[in-house]
């Protein structure tokens, strides 16, 4: 208040004694105190963190748009994926799991408030991680390899150095829970969603957030990027899909036709489809370039947790509540159901060449598939 007082006095062009009893001298000219506010505003506006990660001004190159990509083995094998490895993972339900970009190695997070990784398909545990209060609700491996990043119910965001073998960054931004984590290619940010109805964008190196996407109008359930590219895609339970650009913070497009909360979306290898799932097993495939729905299948009532592409993008796995995982060949619209979990599964990923699947489940164990 006494320096909202003294500044009006300048703006008088008078002496005038403010309540500290300090006398302010008048200005030569008149000044308007709009003016100096907006100047004030955009000096703030432009302050750039002396460790900032410059965001690249062009899109990186996806090394698998013009390559031949395996097809996954349950297209390719009579009788199609078998469970062969079944191991527990935690204490309580997994929630999320993420792949090593490089080694056969996955990681999990769950609500017992930890992370693990595990090679597979052995089912070895490598390392535990603990420093979350509440539940994990996602998890994603840096480009590199050599980083893990979590989200959790505590409202942090995390990540952990394996060199170091500890949290090395703590993002306390978010005001509710975190759903999921992302990071960009370049590996210098990091994504996060929230039930606080926004996700934001950090830069590891200044460890701090350098831009809130706001414009869903409830929880953000899920994120990813766009393969090699600056656009992020989110979808909420607002029953929108969005794709924003982080270079501008802003929505560059919106995808409309869910009818329930949308709890998941993944892109394809090349960047060219969408496919999302929603609370009531509705899930839908989304041209990127032309903006529109593909096709659309139903496996209600059960609803879909995660959906994701394998390396072709010619199947889906689809984890559904029901405790199955849903193969849908895209071409032939058929589908087979793996089954073997006793509760929800929270989510799959397939190897890179393929031969795996491996799914995650709230029963607490994660089931090899090949």
């Amino acid at each position: 208040k006494q320096w909202y007082q003294r500044r009006v006095a300048i703006t008088a062009g008078e002496s005038v004694r403010a309540s500290t009893n300090e006398t302010v001298t008048k200005p030569t000219k008149e000044v308007e105190l709009e003016g100096l506010v907006q100047q004030d505003d955009k000096s703030k506006k432009q302050f750039v963190h002396p460790k900032d990660s410059a965001i690249p001004t062009e899109n990186g190159v996806n090394p698998y748009l013009n390559s031949s990509l395996p097809v996954t083995c349950h297209l390719t094998r009579p009788g199609g994926y078998r469970q062969t490895e079944s191991f527990k993972a935690h204490d309580l339900a997994v929630s999320s799991m993420a792949l090593h970009p490089f080694r056969d190695v996955v990681a999990t997070v769950s609500d017992d408030t930890t992370w693990k990784m595990w090679s597979v398909p052995d089912g070895e545990l490598l390392l535990t991680g603990r420093g979350h209060s509440m539940w994990i609700g996602g998890c994603a491996f840096h480009p590199d390899g050599t980083k893990l990043a979590t989200g959790s119910g505590d409202t942090s965001v995390k990540v952990w150095d394996f060199s170091a073998g500890e949290c090395v960054r703590t993002f306390n931004d978010h005001s509710h829970p975190v759903w999921s984590v992302a990071w960009h290619h370049s590996g210098n940010f990091l994504a996060s969603s929230s039930m606080d109805n926004s996700s934001k964008l950090f830069d590891v190196a200044s460890e701090r957030c350098r831009c809130t996407f706001r414009g869903h109008s409830d929880s953000v359930n899920s994120l990813t990027f766009l393969p090699y590219s600056n656009i992020l895609c989110t979808c909420s339970a607002d029953k929108t899909i969005s794709m924003w650009d982080i270079r501008t913070g802003l929505c560059a497009q919106t995808f409309y036709g869910h009818v329930n909360a949308i709890n998941n979306v993944n892109f394809n290898t090349s960047g060219s489809a969408i496919v999302s799932c929603d609370a009531y097993g509705i899930v839908k495939l989304w041209d990127v370039r032309q903006v529109v729905e593909i096709s659309s299948y139903d496996f209600e009532p059960h609803p879909a947790n995660s959906a994701t592409f394998d390396t072709s993008g010619s199947c889906l796995a689809i984890c559904s509540n029901d405790g199955t995982v849903k193969m849908l060949e895209i071409e032939k619209n058929k589908v087979t159901e793996l089954a073997g979990h006793e509760d929800g599964v929270q989510a799959a990923v397939f190897s890179r060449g393929g031969e795996m699947l491996i799914s995650a489940s709230s029963d607490t164990t994660v089931k090899i598939w090949s």
